[in-house]
C-alpha cells in the first residue's frame, strides 16, 4: 500500500511541476507573441516610411527633369537674345556715329549670354539631381526622366556656349568700331 501512496505523491508532483512549467510556456508565448506584434507595427511603419520616401523620391527626378527642361528653354532663349543683340550691333556698326548704341547692344549680348551661362549651370544642377534620385532608385520611370535631364542639360550647355560665342563677336564688333571712330 505504500507503494500505491507514494506512486500517488510522484504523480502529483509530476503534475505539479508540469502545471508550473506549462504555466512559464504560456508566459512566454505571451511575451513572444508581444514582441512579434511589436516587430510587425515597426515593419509596418517602416514600409510606409519606404513608400513614403520612394514617392517623394520620384517626384524629385520628375521635377529635377522639368527644371533642367525649362532652364534649357531658358538657355536657348537667352542664345537668342545674344544673337539678336549681337545682329543689332552689327548692323549698326556701318554707322560709326552710332556707338553707343553699339555698345548697349554688346551690353545687350554680354547679359544674355551670362543668363545663358546660368540657365545652363541650373539644368546641370537638376540633372545632377535627377542623377543623384536614380541612384538611390533606379526605376524605368527616373532613369527615363534623369536621361531627359541629362539631355537638356547638355543642350543648355550648347546653347550657353553659342552665346557666349555670339557675345565675344559682338565685343569685336563694338571694338572695330572704336578703332575706326579714333583711327
Amino acid at each position: 500500500m505504500l507503494s500505491i501512496g507514494v506512486s500517488w505523491v510522484f504523480y502529483f508532483l509530476f503534475l505539479y511541476f508540469m502545471t508550473q512549467s506549462l504555466d512559464n510556456v504560456y508566459k512566454r508565448l505571451e511575451q513572444m507573441q508581444s514582441e512579434f506584434e511589436e516587430l510587425r507595427n515597426t515593419y509596418k511603419g517602416v514600409s510606409q516610411s519606404y513608400i513614403t520616401a520612394l514617392k517623394n523620391l520620384n517626384e524629385l527626378t520628375v521635377q529635377s527633369s522639368e527644371t533642367a527642361k525649362r532652364a534649357a528653354i531658358s538657355t536657348e532663349q537667352s542664345r537668342i537674345a545674344t544673337m539678336n543683340a549681337m545682329i543689332a550691333a552689327r548692323e549698326a556698326s556701318s554707322n560709326p556715329k552710332l556707338l553707343e548704341i553699339i555698345e548697349l547692344a554688346v551690353a545687350a549680348a554680354v547679359a544674355a549670354a551670362f543668363a545663358a551661362v546660368e540657365s545652363a549651370a541650373a539644368a546641370a544642377a537638376a540633372a545632377a539631381a535627377a542623377a543623384a534620385a536614380v541612384a538611390q532608385q533606379a526605376e524605368e520611370s527616373l532613369l527615363k526622366a534623369s536621361a531627359e535631364a541629362a539631355s537638356a542639360s547638355r543642350t543648355a550647355a550648347d546653347s550657353a556656349a553659342e552665346a557666349v560665342k555670339l557675345s565675344n563677336q559682338a565685343r569685336e564688333i563694338v571694338d572695330a568700331v572704336r578703332k575706326k571712330n579714333n583711327g
